[in-house]
């Protein structure tokens, strides 16, 4: 199966050619733990999820690594605010990240490295890039030279004005350069810090992964991405650092970046009212619900997040869910719809990947015997790759209460059935306003009554 990707690199779609197909490597930059991750996260890692997918059925073997950031000036004021340890707080958004990241059918990276766990790491690359002239000392900072490194700009090909105004460090009197950006900041008493030749301090944000990607998947791997807005400074900055470090010509050989997520038309802010983060939409809506829209784009084009978009996903999956419990037909093994797969490959094309969903979905509709045993192998099969329809049907439609509620639930439907029978239509409708008022919903056919929750 060929898969083509749009590399940022090149600004063109092209076929991805592994540098060892019996092993893929993959990094994708991971959050800042200093609070929920808010939904534009939750939208770069099913894109990343989804590619992980595909490449794990399409190579042997795939190592796919997203980082940790566990040290930064926003977890560090946000420890100060709680009268907490930066430890302390980064260890309870880490945890809080990965409960999103399973709630929205993401399979956990295979590495997920921290950042402290590397210091010592990153120290070492800092001595190498001043030893190669790409870095000086100043004031207790440590900084990378732009100028030294002749191609920067290449990947988010700004010009020099703007590489300036976009530099995430202000400019300061001991800069050589007013593009260059820290390497190595001092730390006060009341700081993180780490003991280095220039002081203790801590590492720049930029350093953390050009070390873990290099120390976890070599100095040149296949894949490197994230969201749209890391291009610049923090990609283009790793890529300077890395190929001055280890004197190559370049870094990963395919850059993705998912495009930015709006909410309601406008840029998520706080002030707005727009702001979501994951966690709090998870209180309401099933990850599964939220996955589906976020894979609703193709990741590179806009989204327009909406609450309205959810519950259209919510009844969509309840159609899709609900055929699925009347039918019974389970999956033993995996049936991959050659036209689904076409429209994944080429570039992660969703949009087609589920209209093709759609047409299976039809299929299983109007379809009996082995035909329609096919159509469902393959609908499941195609939903399952990119993490929908990962629950049983059963549960879904009835909303996965525990048995005692369902055997009750079975018991006052039986006793309709018989009220109806012996001609005692008070007593049935009685039981279906019971029911309701539970938000339990009857279904009847000449096959019999089903429910679910509504």
């Amino acid at each position: 199966m060929t898969i083509k990707l749009y590399n940022t690199m090149t600004r063109t779609k092209e076929e991805f050619r592994p540098i060892d197909a019996e092993h893929i490597r993959m990094y994708a930059c991971g959050p800042t733990v200093y609070n929920y991750i808010h939904i534009g996260n939750g939208r770069m890692n099913v894109v990343f999820d989804v590619l992980n997918r595909l490449l794990r059925l399409t190579y042997p073997k795939v190592t796919y690594v997203s980082n940790i950031t566990d040290i930064d000036d926003k977890i560090m004021n946000s420890a100060k605010e709680e009268g907490i340890s930066t430890k302390e707080l980064s260890e309870r958004f880490t945890e809080a990240f990965f409960a999103d990241l399973m709630a929205l059918g993401c399979d956990k990276p295979d590495v997920t490295p921290k950042a402290t766990d590397y210091i010592p790491q990153q120290i070492e690359m800092i001595e190498t890039l001043i030893a190669n002239g790409n870095a000086y000392e100043a004031e207790g900072h440590v900084l990378f030279h732009v100028p030294s490194y002749a191609d920067y700009g290449r990947l988010s090909r700004r010009p020099r004005d703007e590489q300036i105004a976009g530099a995430r460090v202000e400019v300061a009197p001991y800069k050589k350069d007013a593009a260059d950006f820290v390497l190595w900041k001092p730390s006060s008493d009341d700081q993180p810090g780490w003991d280095s030749p220039w002081g203790r301090g801590r590492p720049g944000w930029h350093l953390e992964c050009s070390v873990m990607s290099t120390d976890i998947l070599g100095k040149n791997f296949d894949i490197h991405g994230g969201g749209l807005d890391l291009t610049f400074p923090h990609h283009e900055n790793e890529i300077a650092q890395s190929c001055c470090a280890h004197k190559g010509s370049h870094f990963a050989n395919y850059w993705i970046h998912n495009g930015f997520l709006q909410a309601n038309g406008e840029k998520m802010s706080k002030s707005l009212g727009n702001f979501f983060t994951v966690h709090e939409l998870l209180e309401k809506y099933d990850g599964e619900v939220i996955r589906y829209v976020l894979m609703s784009a193709q990741y590179r084009q806009p989204l327009d997040f909406t609450l309205d978009q959810l519950d259209e996903a919510k009844k969509q999956l309840d159609r899709w869910y609900g055929v699925l419990d009347k039918v019974g037909i389970t999956v033993a093994k995996p049936v991959y719809n050659e036209t689904f797969l076409s429209a994944l490959s080429d570039d992660l094309n969703t949009p087609a990947a589920f209209a093709e969903l759609h047409r299976l979905f039809g299929e299983v509709n109007k379809t009996e015997g082995q035909a329609q045993q096919q159509a469902v192998a393959e609908f499941v099969s195609a939903a399952n790759l990119i993490g929908l329809l990962t629950k049983t049907p059963s549960d879904w439609v009835r909303g996965g209460g525990d048995d005692t509620d369902a055997l009750a639930i079975e018991a006052l439907i039986a006793e309709r059935a018989q009220a109806k029978k012996d001609k005692n239509f008070a007593r049935a409708d009685e039981i279906r306003n019971e029911l309701a008022a539970q938000g339990i919903v009857l279904e009847d056919s000449p096959t019999g009554t089903t429910w679910k929750r509504g």
